[in-house]
């Protein structure tokens, strides 16, 4: 981490973090979490330790359990232990946005059902019954076109000269 922030500008590394925890924050994720992500994706390694995010971040190490907790329920990152040492560190999956958009899928499928058989129990001629029969069918719409857009990402990703 130290040699990392040699070769960096630290105060970029730190207003890029900063401004996209922002952004997340803003969409709805809790701010911590949204700090310790940003850490983590500006971190060469995307992995870190607890007392490294908490220097970086300037934050206690509540803040980061609390943070990293939140991360791990969604699935953004995983608790690895560092070999040879009783400390984890905290990582970023591999192809996280990837991954977290197939997640979503599956909440989609769990909404678009109970929203059928919601619309079923409203009666589809009533408006509520219209309503959510068109927010389901707006769900089954949304889940066909993001699997076949996660399907040209990775042929897309292909291309990519990313390292």
């Amino acid at each position: 981490m130290a040699d990392e922030m040699a070769v960096r500008d630290a105060e970029a590394v730190s207003r890029f973090v900063e401004r996209f925890a922002a952004q997340l924050t803003e969409a709805g994720m809790p701010r911590m979490a949204a700090r310790v992500f940003a850490q983590l994706l500006a971190s060469d390694e995307a992995a870190m330790t607890s007392a490294e995010l908490g220097e970086a971040l300037r934050i206690s190490p509540a803040a980061v359990s609390g943070a990293v907790a939140y991360l791990a329920q969604v699935n953004m990152v995983s608790r690895e232990r560092e070999p040879g040492s009783r400390r984890d560190r905290y990582v970023l999956h591999n192809e996280l946005w990837y991954e977290t958009f197939t997640r979503r899928d599956q909440v989609l499928t769990l909404w678009e059902k109970t929203l059928r058989e919601g619309a079923a129990g409203l009666g589809a001629d009533t408006p509520a019954g219209a309503r959510v029969a068109e927010t389901a069918a707006f769900f089954e719409f949304m889940q066909g076109e993001l699997l076949g857009l996660l399907d040209r990402w990775r042929a897309y990703r292909e291309t990519l000269d990313l390292g």
